[in-house]
């Protein structure tokens, strides 16, 4: 079965968690990604703990391992003139580069945007960044959190006059960067090849473009709805005083006897579903009302009374959207996970039954991704054979090499120990 982006083919020369969730998703579908990686430790995820005993020293960290399945790997040190070469001979037959370095480092290096377009007008190049290629920020450091901080989303998160509450999920980072990305990417290659209405002809311009990916940016699109209501009442919205985040007694989390569990009645016929089903009709009106009143205290009591196994029995025989929250070991061996296959099992060579990761969350009932195509591959693993691939000779190959243009196979651990990474 074919897969829906055969045939494109990505340079991926980020590192961390943004482009390489931001790759793994268009390899899964069948782009071809080459992980572009430097002469000396590449990736530094590829040395976080924990490990899998057995696996390449390059490829054994679970952390690295779980964002990089379906990639090649190849090692050129980009800070030689004979590395930017290569890196431009390979893009006059890749359609896409991804990068996550600050705005302006490979203009520095001689092979930005505009060296690339030279060899290939047809090359989409998208940088993901903390706050865009321009603007006052352009330049400055940040993490998922900072990014958060300054388009108001953490100052929005948690309880009333309560500390911000940072998530468990990495919300700029994956959401506001990687999935922007991969939409930028696209929606770039859509414009550039072409397509249209069905039984329409649109031929494309044949010209790529940059898709300025800030995870600033991606982060406050989040807040849509929020922003929007805004706009229109000019009132600043509170920590604690959001309908959806933590001001309604009808849409929260509630302890029960033994955990914890979460109710959304939003639509006043859940709530009163949750009502009656606990003899509770005298709380039907008091919906809307938030946490502190006396009603909030009585639903709070409530809860306390019933374990969570009784309240996912209750739920089963009330229509209220009602559900337990889970740990993490249990989400992951629940029934509804393992029905949408968002578990897998992965071969890595070295590891004794494999390893398991997360399963790819888009489903396309004809041409489904396919997570189980090659597993994550080691540091430089196919320098060689994609240097063959781009016509180099044996001895073009040797001289390379030799220069420390580029890098076969790690050797060892000595990367993981040179950044500070050890079991």
């Amino acid at each position: 079965m074919s897969l829906p982006l055969e045939g494109i083919r990505v340079l991926d020369l980020s590192r961390l968690l943004p482009g390489g969730f931001c790759s793994l998703l268009l390899a899964d579908f069948g782009a071809e990604v080459l992980k572009v990686e430097d002469t000396g430790m590449g990736d530094y995820i590829r040395w976080a703990p924990p490990y899998y005993e057995g696996a390449d020293d390059s490829a054994k960290s679970a952390l690295f391992l779980s964002l990089n399945r379906n990639k090649r790997s190849i090692r050129i040190d980009l800070k030689s003139q004979q590395g930017c070469e290569l890196l431009l001979r390979l893009v006059r037959d890749y359609d896409v580069v991804l990068e996550s370095f600050r705005p302006g480092v490979l203009d520095r290096l001689g092979v930005g945007y505009e060296r690339m377009r030279e060899v290939n007008p047809g090359i989409v190049y998208c940088a993901i960044s903390g706050y865009g290629q321009d603007g006052p920020k352009r330049d400055s450091a940040g993490h998922d959190m900072n990014y958060l901080a300054l388009v108001g989303l953490l100052g929005l998160s948690g309880e009333g006059h309560g500390p911000p509450i940072q998530a468990a999920g990495q919300i700029a980072d994956l959401g506001g960067g990687a999935l922007m990305a991969a939409f930028g990417i696209l929606a770039a290659l859509r414009e550039r090849d072409g397509g249209g209405r069905v039984g329409a002809s649109s031929a494309g311009s044949g010209q790529g473009q940059i898709v300025d990916v800030s995870m600033a940016d991606g982060a406050l699109s989040w807040l849509a709805l929020v922003a929007g209501r805004y706009f229109a009442e000019g009132v600043v919205p509170q920590r604690g005083g959001l309908e959806l985040a933590g001001s309604l007694i009808c849409y929260r989390p509630y302890e029960c006897a033994d955990g914890w569990v979460a109710l959304g009645a939003l639509e006043p016929k859940f709530w009163q579903a949750w009502c009656r089903g606990v003899g509770r009709e005298d709380l039907i009106e008091k919906q809307f009302e938030g946490p502190g009143s006396a009603a909030h205290q009585q639903v709070v009591e409530v809860f306390k009374g019933r374990t969570r196994e009784e309240w996912q029995e209750f739920a089963l025989s009330h229509d209220c959207c009602l559900e337990p929250v889970l740990g993490l070991d249990e989400a992951l061996d629940s029934e509804l996970v393992r029905a949408r296959e968002m578990v897998v099992e992965i071969e890595q060579p070295g590891v004794a039954g494999g390893v398991r990761q997360l399963g790819i969350p888009v489903k396309l009932t004809r041409t489904p991704g396919q997570p189980a195509q090659r597993p994550g591959p080691a540091l430089g693993e196919h320098t060689l054979e994609v240097l063959r691939e781009a016509g180099c000779s044996a001895a073009e190959i040797e001289q390379l090499l030799r220069a420390g243009a580029v890098a076969g196979p790690a050797a060892s651990s000595q990367a993981g120990e040179a950044a500070g990474f050890r079991a």
